[in-house]
């Protein structure tokens, strides 16, 4: 048996792919360790399922100027000796990172000490920590066939799902509160939440709850205790995200690649708003238009997102549920966990 350190973070995008991949690399490895920042939310995540988790100095570059970009490089450069130090301690047979500005430090001292590196990004176009670390990792394997195309040593091999339990609707219903049989609305922004979505979901209620009942996601802080209406269930994040993928009939989320194949591999349809260019990289933009071009979904601009057009585009994809799940069958959404938990344990050979 060996030893792997698992790396990434930034945004739970980051992060709960690994939980996908953990029932395979137990079966491979007899110690899993993980590193990242020092107070990022994946710190929280994988404490709770029992992997020994390390901290590292590590820097995000902002978008928009700011002088805190000029302490990057001594961040990041305190945090490639500390994680340094860590895999000396730690002794690992193989790194393997899903991306973010945290997986930096800990995937450049691996490459540097010669230690196998695996690398996977989620996203259609791949991300500024990825190309960085992509610079010495064995391999990199990507979500979508097109991405691997543009990788010296990409490979393509779908994304890392989670496995979910499946509940009975009526016992979900009493776990959201719900008291009637409508159809459910799934709303996420992501672990962070995002505003525009959140404000205006909360504005269209009293429409949105005539057709569904709604499990509103709103992110770290995003929580309003004002709003108190029947068939409507608000929490910042939900452990137990299963049970929302179970019951919904129709989601509305940005477009990170994570959040899209676990939907689309409960064949639920999406509305995607997805985080616009100049905000981010471009990369959510892309990802839509890939799955939208499948049928998977509908792409609603964050420019034109009202509350009108929110309600009206999620009554549209409901009444046209039988087209989704024709297109769903044509275009199935695979876990790809076991096979990319055999490459990594493949690049020890």
């Amino acid at each position: 048996m060996a030893t792997i350190i698992l790396t990434g973070g930034g945004s739970a995008g980051h992060v709960t792919p690994h939980l996908a991949l953990l029932p395979y690399l137990k079966d491979k490895f007899n110690k899993i360790y993980y590193i990242g920042s020092e107070n990022g939310l994946e710190k929280n995540i994988i404490e709770k399922v029992g992997i020994p988790y390390y901290s590292v100095p590590t820097a995000k570059l902002a978008r928009k100027f700011t002088v805190k970009n000029f302490t990057i490089p001594l961040t990041v450069s305190s945090g490639i000796r500390q994680a340094g130090k860590l895999l000396d301690k730690l002794s690992p047979d193989v790194v393997f990172s899903k991306g973010g500005y945290v997986s930096v430090p800990t995937v450049i001292a691996a490459s540097k000490r010669k230690i196998p590196v695996i690398l996977h990004e989620s996203d259609f176009t791949i991300g500024l920590a990825n190309k960085i670390c992509a610079m010495g990792a064995n391999r990199v394997l990507t979500s979508f066939p097109e991405t691997a195309k543009t990788i010296k040593n990409g490979e393509y091999t779908g994304s890392p799902i989670r496995k979910f339990n499946r509940y009975d609707k009526v016992v979900l219903r009493r776990f959201f509160g719900f008291n009637s049989n409508k159809p459910t609305l799934l709303v996420t922004g992501g672990s962070q939440g995002a505003k525009k979505i959140n404000n205006t979901v909360r504005i269209a209620l009293p429409q949105l709850v005539k057709t569904f009942n709604v499990i509103h996601l709103c992110g770290n802080g995003n929580l309003d205790d004002s709003v108190n209406i029947k068939g409507y269930y608000q929490a910042e994040y939900l452990t137990e995200v299963d049970k929302a993928f179970c019951l919904a009939d129709v989601c509305v989320c940005r477009a990170g690649a994570n959040t899209l194949f676990e939907a689309f591999s409960h064949n639920i349809p999406c509305l995607l708003i997805p985080l616009p260019l100049g905000v981010s990289r471009g990369d959510q933009v892309l990802n839509a238009k890939h799955f939208e071009k499948l049928g998977l979904c509908s792409v609603l601009e964050q420019d034109a997102l009202t509350p009108s057009s929110l309600v009206c585009q999620a009554n549209a994809i409901y009444a046209g549920a039988d087209v989704y799940k024709n297109n769903f069958i044509k275009s199935p959404v695979k876990d790809a966990s076991k096979n990319i938990a055999e490459i990594i344990l493949h690049s020890l050979q």
